[in-house]
């Protein structure tokens, strides 16, 4: 006779009351799951509560310690901390049990070229009103993409090229009309919304707002050089971020041409050099207002430059680590988690400290691949679609590494059901909201909203967007392929601190940590925020691999043609 019947009457109605409250209480916790699907949203599965336990503070701690550690120089591409660096990844990987992802290797190689650009410590422009002199580092910087022992430019006209922009679906072209072939042009950065929220996109920066664009185009017209006027606003960050990015050698892709199609010298003008240059040139700074609104007409600027560069390079091999959970119904459709392990290495010193050892800047991103991966292998029921684990390479150098991937897929595009990608999450503690970067580009924006809705939490647009964050980091390769991409990152609003906090917080990182010595794993980090954010990018990759339907660019993006062409 089962126990219940032999018990007292009181005791028999208490442990009914109990399951009843447990069976309530059960009930409770699964509503949001059953009714994740309403307003038109994705239909989400039920995430097993060991699979999300798995994700632990402890877990991220320990990663970010090691890979942000002395020990691997500053994940530098190229160098001894590269191998250190991919050789723990693929143990990492192995540990957890995933497979290798590239036949029987953990690893894509990507063919690089390192270019030790040594310029002349002064760059001299001189015009009527005589010359100035602007020293390296402090007030220019320079390096070219050509692979070459030297670069020899003189006598180069000076042309102020507005934005630099050439965008047909804006109706703007800061090159109309003119013949730029031997002249350096010197461009603004960001695009013209950013000052009028009535051109391009507003306030949102397009991809025609970014430095790489600029260098891009210029290239295209035929300049002999292009030089891009730094603004701390416009670009989101300061000088001295451009100066570390700069004092040290650069990484590209190896190309047939070895380069020559890019201008013989790219670089930036510091705030104070530009006033200098357009003094020497007898014209207004008033120019640069002018060259905000639509119609503008680039200038000669009567002045000429010149600059010698001596190069050391050389051509090599780096590492996309790449590592693959199987599925179990439709292994040959893929889910990809993705984040940068690289960093800059070892740089001119800052108080001491030249080891550049990129905690947030991106342990954290590659820390999150980890534990994500664990978070599949305890799930109890398993993917049905393959996940792949990408920690990619020379993200700092121009996302070298999922350029690369994305033009040499070992997987097929048209089966790549979407990105997931993890960059610099803020150790700030838990958030109410999560920053969706790009958000309104296509239906992952619904998975995230889902996933966040069960945790009381809700999804938002950067609060920068014309910092142009969408075009920083690596799921911006994935899109320009077709693959829809997510990109979410640490929310504002701290739960207890409210939004102000978070803000500025990250605005501390950012100029005080970014892209410096000082980005190092501390103690006193807030890591349970962290940990509902990767809960959260679990849910969604899970989610997707227990589906069939793929999801879909939204109208209006610029990426939808591309991902019905796969």
């Amino acid at each position: 006779m089962p126990y219940l019947y032999t018990m007292p009457e009181r005791a028999k109605f208490k442990l009914i009351f109990y399951n009843m409250k447990k069976t309530v209480y059960a009930l409770t916790l699964a509503l949001p799951y059953l009714f994740a699907c309403n307003s038109g949203e994705k239909e989400h599965s039920v995430s097993d509560s060991t699979a999300f336990k798995s994700i632990s503070e402890a877990g991220l701690a320990n990663y970010i310690k090691v890979l942000s550690s002395d020990s691997l120089e500053g994940r530098k591409p190229f160098s001894s901390g590269e191998e250190k660096t991919i050789q723990y990844i693929q143990q990492r990987f192995t540990a957890i049990g995933l497979q290798p992802g590239n036949g029987e290797s953990f690893f894509q190689e990507v063919p690089m070229v390192e270019i030790k650009s040594s310029p002349a410590e002064i760059v001299t422009f001189t015009g009527a009103k005589g010359k100035v002199d602007f020293k390296l580092l402090d007030e220019i910087v320079l390096g070219s993409r050509r692979v070459q022992p030297r670069i020899d430019v003189k006598n180069s006209d000076v042309v102020f090229a507005g934005f630099g922009i050439v965008a047909p679906e804006f109706n703007w072209n800061d090159y109309e009309g003119l013949d730029v072939k031997g002249k350096t042009v010197v461009v603004m950065v960001n695009d013209p919304g950013f000052y009028n929220k009535e051109l391009f996109k507003g306030e949102t920066m397009t991809y025609y707002g970014r430095w790489t664009y600029k260098f891009e185009e210029a290239a295209r017209q035929g300049a002999t050089g292009v030089l891009i006027i730094h603004d701390t606003n416009a670009a989101s960050y300061g000088w001295n971020v451009v100066r570390s990015g700069w004092s040290g050698p650069q990484l590209n892709l190896q190309t047939a041409d070895n380069g020559a199609s890019r201008c013989a010298f790219e670089g930036w003008l510091s705030a104070e050099a530009t006033k200098g240059l357009f003094a020497l040139a007898g014209v207004s700074m008033d120019l640069l207002e002018e060259a905000k609104k639509p119609g503008f007409k680039a200038i000669d600027m009567q002045v000429k430059t010149g600059t010698t560069i001596k190069q050391q390079t050389k051509k090599s091999m780096s590492n996309n680590v790449v590592a693959k959970l199987t599925g179990s119904e439709r292994p040959d459709e893929y889910i990809i988690y993705s984040a940068h392990w690289d960093h800059l290495g070892v740089g001119e010193a800052i108080e001491g400290d030249s080891i550049y050892n990129g905690a947030v800047d991106n342990a954290t991103g590659v820390a999150a691949l980890f534990e994500i991966a664990k978070a599949f292998k305890a799930a109890k029921t398993a993917p049905e679609r393959s996940v792949l684990f990408i920690a990619l390479t020379g993200e700092e150098e121009g996302l070298l590494g999922s350029e690369f991937y994305a033009t040499h897929p070992i997987y097929p595009l048209a089966k790549t059901v979407a990105n997931i990608n993890i960059d610099a999450l803020a150790p700030i503690g838990r958030t109410k909201d999560l920053i969706v970067t790009g958000m309104g580009q296509s239906e992952m924006d619904d998975y995230a909203s889902a996933a966040a809705k069960k945790q009381g939490r809700s999804i938002k647009s950067d609060s920068n967007p014309s910092a142009g964050h969408f075009f920083r980091s690596d799921h911006f390769n994935f899109a320009k392929v077709g693959v829809p991409a997510l990109y979410p990152s640490t929310g504002d609003d701290v739960v207890g601190k409210g939004m102000e906090y978070g803000l500025a917080q990250k605005e501390a990182y950012n100029e005080k940590r970014y892209h410096q010595p000082a980005d190092e794993f501390d103690e006193s980090w807030q890591l349970d925020g962290m940990v509902e954010d990767l809960r959260l990018f679990f849910d969604v990759g899970y989610t997707l691999s227990q589906q069939t339907d793929f999801p879909k660019w939204k109208e209006g993006s610029e990426f939808k043609a591309a991902g019905e062409k796969r």
